[in-house]
């Protein structure tokens, strides 16, 4: 896709109700510390949208970033956090649930794993919750960069034993440093929201 213009419409909270847009949406689900901004950011083209922070648990909202006027990504809460109470994490984890059980739009809903680790107990729940809920997650491998390329295929095993996926599940390897997986994955969202016929068409 041709990045032409991306704003941040729209910020849902806890007590927010969840909006109905009318445009094809992609989710991107991960633990706190995982890279989903500098995802984000490195699909969109820009360097600070979404907003990356050295103190993890950062997102405490569902944020909706608006691309071409024509589909939303949405960044949801990130999970796991340590020193967050477990009144709040609940709360995350509502969050999530609801937009999940709630939004009419979503196409795909993207799983982050830090490829360098096996799958935490909180990796693999979320896994579940979105299988659950009906939608076939795909998986990105993110740091990429941060692994030998000789490690690759061992640490996707891990990735992929660790969850349990289901057949033919699809996972991305991604680095935010190098961008490698990036056009893979703007790909699979082209052809999951129906952009690239439009862009056949034009």
């Amino acid at each position: 896709m041709i990045i032409k213009n991306v704003s941040l419409d729209i910020v849902c909270g806890v007590t927010s109700t969840l909006p109905s847009t009318g445009r094809p949406e992609v989710a991107f689900a991960g633990k706190s510390n995982v890279g989903k901004s500098s995802l984000i950011n490195a699909l969109m083209n820009r360097k600070s949208l979404a907003r990356t922070s050295a103190a993890p648990g950062k997102t405490q909202t569902i944020n909706f970033y608006n691309v071409n006027e024509a589909i939303y990504l949405v960044d949801l809460p990130g999970y796991g956090y340590a020193r967050a109470s477990e009144e709040i994490k609940a709360k995350w984890g509502k969050m999530i649930e609801d937009y999940l059980h709630q939004s009419k739009e979503i196409r795909c809903v993207f799983l982050l794993i830090d490829i360098r680790h096996e799958p935490s107990s909180n990796d693999k729940i979320m896994y579940q919750w979105i299988l659950d809920h009906g939608y076939e997650p795909v998986i990105i491998a993110t740091k990429l960069d941060k692994i030998k390329r000789s490690q690759v295929q061992k640490q996707l095993k891990i990735v992929r034993q660790g969850l349990n996926v289901v057949p033919g599940t699809q996972i991305i390897p991604f680095s935010a440093q190098t961008k490698q997986g990036r056009e893979e994955i703007w790909e699979l969202i082209d052809q999951l929201t129906g952009m690239a016929e439009e862009e056949e068409e034009i």
